[in-house]
């Protein structure tokens, strides 16, 4: 447990979150610049990069919040891309609805 904590610490670190950001924004620039070649090459840029802006900005998260309401389908494509734990919740809710089961509780995740 003391590894993941000086990792949340080192995360929280204001110039590791700066330069996370920055990464993030250079994968989605190169991301755009390689999208108009053929082949799927941008995706692979621009979805880690997303990823990398989501963890660091309380912006992008409040956007990418709004998205997910305005167009819910979109949304629940968004979170598997992503690999969201959230996403695995809900699935895991809706399986077990499906099924008829009660959810299982999770306790401390």
């Amino acid at each position: 447990m003391e590894r993941r904590e000086k990792w949340r610490r080192f995360l929280d670190n204001p110039i590791v979150e700066w330069t996370i950001f920055a990464a993030g924004v250079l994968l989605i620039i190169g991301g755009l610049v390689i999208a108009p070649l053929p082949g799927p090459g941008g995706i692979f840029l621009i979805a880690p990069g997303v990823a990398l802006i989501l963890k660091t900005s309380m912006w992008a998260k409040r956007r990418y919040v709004r998205v997910k309401r305005w167009q819910p389908k979109a949304g629940r494509w968004m979170d598997w891309a992503l690999r969201r734990q959230s996403h695995q919740r809900r699935e895991a809710l809706r399986k077990a609805e499906r099924q008829g089961e009660a959810p299982e509780s999770r306790a401390g995740n």
